[in-house]
């Protein structure tokens, strides 16, 4: 029982995080039209919620860290531990791996830009930063899908009785 829970708080966890990456590739067109005054008011107030400290960054290094010790649970379950293997390398690929190289660098930026301190480079850090989103939104869904299947594969299948009983008269 207490693999089926950890499954499902880390599967909540992982849809969570892919969660916050998809809103992220959904906004992506509509930002790449904004001018730099537009694109800095946006980058400064409406993601506050998704970062340190608040909620998403909880998610986020929870999904990872869920999905670590989840491999770990899984590891004499072949082949369940192969696909929570490759989730979870596909999680770390999104964060940190992404996110510390690409995303957090710009952030850091952006949160010292004002609409009068627009850096000459913003069109560049504006790419960057959401770019680097939409990939991690496809690393997320396949991490999370390859988490899916893990569970899929552990998971036994049951015959019916007369299932049970062709069986037993075929052999």
């Amino acid at each position: 029982m207490f693999l089926k829970t950890w499954r499902l708080i880390t599967l909540i966890l992982v849809a969570l995080y892919m969660g916050l990456e998809f809103s992220h590739a959904l906004e992506l067109p509509a930002k790449m039209q904004y001018d730099g005054l537009l694109y800095v008011t946006v980058q400064n107030t409406l993601y506050q919620y998704f970062g340190a400290p608040g909620p998403g960054a909880i998610i986020t290094v929870g999904a990872l860290i869920c999905s670590i010790v989840l491999l770990f649970l899984v590891r004499k379950r072949h082949p369940a531990f192969q696909w929570t293997l490759a989730g979870t390398i596909f999680l770390a690929l999104a964060f940190p791996v992404i996110y510390f190289s690409f995303i957090e660098p710009v952030n850091r930026v952006v949160e010292q830009t004002t609409p009068q301190s627009l850096p000459t480079n913003w069109v560049e850090l504006r790419n960057q930063w959401e770019y680097a989103h939409a990939t991690n939104f496809v690393l997320t869904l396949i991490g999370f899908s390859a988490l899916l299947i893990s569970i899929l594969v552990d998971t036994p299948v049951k015959h019916s009785r007369d299932s049970a009983k062709q069986i037993a008269l075929n052999h």
